[in-house]
């Protein structure tokens, strides 16, 4: 029962995770990057946006928005930690679980640094993309706790399958930094007036697709692989999860090459951000799965 709570519990830190992704997406798309020009304060003496503020109240609540979501993560990271400590010493894996909830707490301070860092900077886009891919591995730690609190089976695959998701996942991995990239070095840096990266976007965003061709290959190779040479119970186990992988790139490189045929619209950025958290969910689910037990 204690194990279902924190599962719970650690499931609305992965979404409160993917919330930061969307607020943090939506500051830069609304150039709402330094609404709230200082920190620790929002503006002068003030935490939070004052009347009047000369970056406007929409751009100020936007950026005040997005930092009180990183401290509703620390709420619930701590309540994680504190239980597990509490009601978990018992399991055998508890300085596993220890340490995943830890890593909750040091992202968040990783996180703010990396925030406060953007904002004194001006929005160097070094630390608006480390602001940005901190994420993953804080995505991958609260999808690693819950599975653990929840006892979810694992897997043992061929060597064949293990390689084609190992690459599969660096792939991923490569994505993701490279589309990041792409995005700091375009016109949404989250400020008219922000530095940008010294790279050609297009040429990024190239990059970036052929990348994103080469995962989509690796994952339908991955999942023949399972068809091939694993058994029943690993194909029945994983086939909704890879479907959903599947279609979620797909469906992403669709809005990635309409929003660079369109001149990046603001609403299919944003959702290329958001499928950019979910698609690295989903494969780090899979890749959990996968390992040996």
């Amino acid at each position: 029962m204690r194990e279902k709570w924190l599962a719970r519990s650690t499931f609305t830190l992965l979404l409160l995770q993917m919330t930061l992704v969307i607020t943090g997406g939506l500051v830069r798309l609304t150039g709402s990057g330094l609404g709230c020009p200082t920190w620790p304060t929002c503006t002068g003496n003030s935490y939070k946006p004052v009347p009047h503020q000369a970056q406007g109240q929409l751009h100020a609540w936007i950026e005040f928005g997005n930092r009180l979501i990183a401290w509703l993560i620390f709420i619930i990271a701590l309540l994680a930690l504190v239980g597990t400590v509490k009601y978990l010493k018992t399991r055998t894996d508890y300085r596993r679980l220890r340490t995943l909830a830890s890593y909750q707490l040091l992202g968040f301070l990783g996180q703010v640094i990396l925030g406060g860092i953007t904002v004194l900077t001006k929005l160097n886009p070094i630390s608006v993309s480390g602001h940005f891919l901190l994420s993953i591995p804080l995505l991958s730690g609260a999808i690693s706790l819950r599975q653990r609190y929840l006892y979810q089976d694992f897997f043992s695959a061929s060597a064949t399958t293990k390689l084609l998701k190992n690459i599969y996942l660096y792939l991923v991995v490569a994505l993701i930094v490279v589309g990041t990239i792409t995005t700091g070095s375009g016109p949404l840096a989250g400020d008219l007036a922000a530095k940008r990266y010294p790279f050609d976007a297009a040429n990024m965003a190239r990059l970036h697709s052929y990348i994103g061709i080469s995962v989509l290959i690796t994952l339908i190779s991955l999942w023949i692989s399972i068809r091939l040479y694993e058994n029943e119970e690993v194909r029945s186990a994983l086939s909704q999860l890879l479907f959903a992988t599947l279609g979620v790139l797909i469906i992403q490189g669709a809005i990635g090459y309409r929003q660079f045929a369109l001149g990046l619209p603001e609403i299919l950025v944003g959702l290329h951000i958001f499928g950019s958290a979910l698609i690295w969910a989903l494969s780090w689910n899979l890749h959990l799965r996968l390992r040996n037990s």
